[in-house]
């Protein structure tokens, strides 16, 4: 199998890197930890050791990775140390400090842990801990490990982590090293971790991003795994039985992958890149809609209702697909926000829930379908993900590496695979007939086609616009019907890159409170969607108190004129390709960063 179809590297808040190489740790570590600031941080740090070297050295510094890079210049680490391991924090447990940035170290500074995850049960063990004398030096949850691997004993250290994490609740991906081991030693549960062979030893990773152009393929640790990297490699379960290696999945993609190449930034590169990512996902699935093949694949019950749980853009792309599972195949279809799911009264215990979430891991989604019955299907841009592996079946969304933190292509492949997989079901049960089956799978596979044509239109626009914008304090973005979760999605780009407040609103809903925010400061995006009298109707009342009208329609005289005639079931997905150019153009007016808005990391694993 190939990345492509089976992995993308569980994308979490943290970022953990490790290494047990014959070269010089530090050379793989840093590189490493520079592909995953994506992801969003507020501290960094690494530490290595050798056979006979002592340690581990530690240098740690809060801030982005040239604070890091500063440190060491200033104080060098031994050269030609092997083993190490590094992480890039983001707070949960305990302030922004240098103390509670990672790696985390015992109370004899023999032993070096970082972890992604959290911990339940880190405050009684903290106390356990304390009373048998430990000294802690951080308020992190992380730091009980690196005393519980010390109180194990000075024998092997796989046997101390395997102690270890016996007595751990909650989750966790980890990498130990100790100065009086030559190896690293590795372990997770509900939280991702991949390993793999470079030139020169193993390396690991929380995220395939940090190993792309070091390694060929890589084998994704389940939970309960205990990995221990020395000039080979173990695996072993909670107990010590020793397993056979995890199958390798190979890794096609390129380092560039994680570049800008040509482009400003990584926001967007991604913009671009989502026409060349819908038709790559619509030439795998297209060919097996009609025919029935697709549901069959998946080897799910035919189901009487289905709901959809998902959080952010996840849950606009879900709002989306979720009208083609209602119009088209005549389900009954719910969406729901996952932070506040609450199984619904009379929803059949064997109806289909649809899970989407670009990473995988996000805590809120792996929260909310913990214990729901029925079928579970990972609608999810990583197929080797904790959700993935939770559920009964999974859907690629095959959109490749997505670094800026906004989500782009990841939404639109979202739509796609829901708006396919609905189609799908309405073919395989007869739901509707092949006839009109036949027209909406024509109508997805012009999808390509019509978001190239909205990026050519757009970008020139959305930069005309950006000045006139910047004093504006807030946007409403309106529709009907179908384009309402493209109005959502619209309003959620903006307001997470830019900081301007943005509402996302129905059209018919303005007359009743909102209207009395418009005035003459205030601009309008109104996607079209549908029958445009009653938006027509909207727009010209916010024309008359003043606001400014941007109009995503399909006529000419349009301010964006990127929309095809006719509406499809799931709506005007190529507005999207409008709405995100409008967002990051401002932003780059207003002097923000696209790729890592301030408070923002790619997942949410956090509850």
């Amino acid at each position: 199998m190939t990345v492509t179809d089976d992995l993308r590297g569980g994308i979490v808040v943290c970022g953990i890197v490790a290494c047990r190489l014959t070269g010089g740790a530090e050379e793989f570590l840093l590189p490493a930890l520079r592909r995953l600031e994506y992801r969003g941080y507020d501290s960094a740090g690494i530490a290595v050791t050798g056979p006979g070297q002592g340690g581990p050295h530690t240098v740690r510094a809060v801030g982005r990775l040239d604070a890091l890079l500063g440190r060491l210049a200033a104080r060098p680490l031994p050269t030609g140390l092997g083993i190490g391991v590094g992480h890039t924090r983001w707070a949960t447990h305990g302030v922004v400090s240098e103390a509670n940035a990672h790696p985390h170290r015992d109370c004899s500074g023999s032993v070096a842990v970082v972890h992604n995850g959290i911990l339940d049960n880190a405050d009684q063990l903290r106390a356990e801990l304390t009373r048998r004398g430990h000294r802690f030096s951080s308020e992190v949850d992380s730091e009980v490990v690196a005393h519980l691997v010390e109180e194990a004993g000075a024998g092997r250290l796989v046997d101390a982590v395997r102690t270890a994490v016996r007595q751990l609740h909650g989750s966790w991906a980890l990498a130990v090293t100790s100065g009086r081991a030559a190896e690293v030693v590795l372990a997770c549960h509900r939280s991702p971790l991949v390993v793999g062979l470079a030139e020169d030893g193993y390396v690991a990773a929380s995220d395939l991003t940090a190993l792309l152009g070091t390694v060929g393929h890589v084998h994704v640790l389940q939970d309960g795994d205990i990995v221990e990297l020395t000039d080979q490699i173990s695996w072993t379960d909670g107990h010590g039985a020793a397993l056979p290696p995890r199958p390798p999945v190979t890794v096609d993609w390129a380092a560039e992958d994680a570049e800008t190449g040509v482009y400003e930034d990584f926001m967007e590169k991604e913009i671009a890149e989502q026409p060349a990512a819908a038709r790559r996902l619509l030439e795998r699935l297209l060919p097996q809609i009609v025919d029935g093949r697709l549901w069959a694949g998946l080897g799910l019950p035919p189901v009487p209702a289905v709901r959809f749980v998902a959080c952010g853009s996840s849950l606009h792309a879900s709002a989306a697909a979720a009208r083609v599972f209602r119009r088209v195949a005549g389900l009954p279809t719910t969406v729901a926000v996952a932070s506040e799911f609450e199984p619904e009264p009379g929803f059949p215990d064997h109806g289909l829930t649809v899970a989407v979430s670009q990473s995988g891991e996000t805590a809120d989604v792996l929260s909310a379908v913990e214990a729901v019955p029925g079928p579970l299907l990972a609608l999810t841009n990583s197929p080797s993900s904790s959700l993935a592996r939770r559920a009964d079946a999974v859907l690629d969304c095959t959109a490749g590496p997505e670094i800026g933190v906004a989500a782009t292509k990841t939404f639109t492949t979202q739509v796609i695979g829901g708006a396919a997989l609905g189609l799908a079901v309405a073919a395989a049960f007869g739901r509707a007939s092949p006839a009109a089956v036949t027209a909406h799978v024509a109508a997805l596979a012009r999808l390509p086609d019509l978001l190239d044509a909205a990026q050519l239109t757009s970008f020139p626009v959305a930069d005309a616009l950006a000045d006139d914008l910047a004093d504006a304090p807030g946007f409403f973005f309106v529709s009907r019907g179908a384009g309402l979760p493209y109005a959502a999605e619209g309003a959620l780009k903006l307001k997470e890159i830019t900081y301007r407040w943005a509402e996302g609103i129905a059209a018919g809903e303005l007359k009743h409170g909102p209207i009395a925010l418009i005035d003459e400061s205030t601009p309008v995006v109104v996607v079209d969607s549908g029958s445009r009298t009653r938006l027509n109707g909207a727009a010209a009342e916010m024309r008359a108190r003043g606001a400014r009208i941007i109009r995503v329609g399909a006529e000419p005289e349009a301010t964006f004129p990127v929309l095809a005639a006719d509406e499809p079931p799931w709506g005007p997905l190529e507005s999207v390709v409008a709405l995100q150019h409008l967002a990051r153009s401002l932003a780059i007016t207003l002097g923000r960063d696209t790729d890592k808005p301030r408070n923002l990391a790619k997942s949410v694993t956090v509850l």
